[in-house]
């Protein structure tokens, strides 16, 4: 099985890319989504700590976003709560697809968090900055504030392209990307099979 890990800022289109691969693709961000759906834990625990601010299960993004603007510590406390149950979810994606060819991993924090091992193959996901304007105002909760706070806690960007073994420009039509990823997957296995 080769992990290949979606890397770069917010808003680059790492999930788009991930889907091009046409194979598994662990999404955090969709199982947070999840998480704060349907995990009563998950909600018990963030009401305890930030009991002004979750009021209701399911947990609201607009009740986390109201915690993480009145104070950036909160972000910190969130996560302690959301990484480990994350985290559970990430190792039972991968029992489950362990007989796949490939496995991506989309995951904001894959670096940040230390989920990514000696052998993945990360992919560096570059984008005009006019273009992640324009995804990000696309989104639900749309909100300047937090996605600040969300870009200070990945790591520098430059840092992370050094990390990875590929560097995509997700700047063109589907079309294009499509056939760039497959010339990606062919590459990632063509060197798989010689080293």
């Amino acid at each position: 099985m080769i992990r290949v890990g979606m890397i770069g800022g917010i808003g680059s289109g790492k999930s788009f890319i991930a889907k091009l691969f046409k194979y598994p693709v662990f999404n955090a961000d969709q199982e947070v989504k999840n998480i704060y759906r349907k995990n009563k834990n998950c909600y018990t625990q963030l009401k305890k700590k930030l009991p002004e601010f979750i009021k209701s299960f399911p947990i609201k993004k607009s009740e986390l976003i109201e915690a993480i603007s009145s104070n950036r510590k909160n972000i910190k406390i969130i996560s302690l709560i959301v990484h480990p149950i994350v985290r559970k979810r990430m190792g039972k994606f991968l029992n489950k697809n362990r007989n796949s060819q490939i496995v991506v991993l989309d995951i904001p924090l894959l670096i940040e968090n230390k989920l990514n091992k000696k052998g993945d193959i990360l992919v560096f996901v570059r984008s005009k900055k006019s273009k992640i304007l324009k995804r990000l105002k696309k989104r639900k909760n749309y909100n300047l504030k937090i996605i600040e706070v969300l870009k200070q806690n990945q790591s520098k960007l430059l840092k992370k392209k050094k990390l990875a073994k590929y560097v995509i420009d997700n700047n063109y039509s589907a079309n294009i990307m499509k056939k760039k990823i497959k010339i990606l997957k062919e590459k990632i296995f063509y060197e798989r099979s010689n080293s």
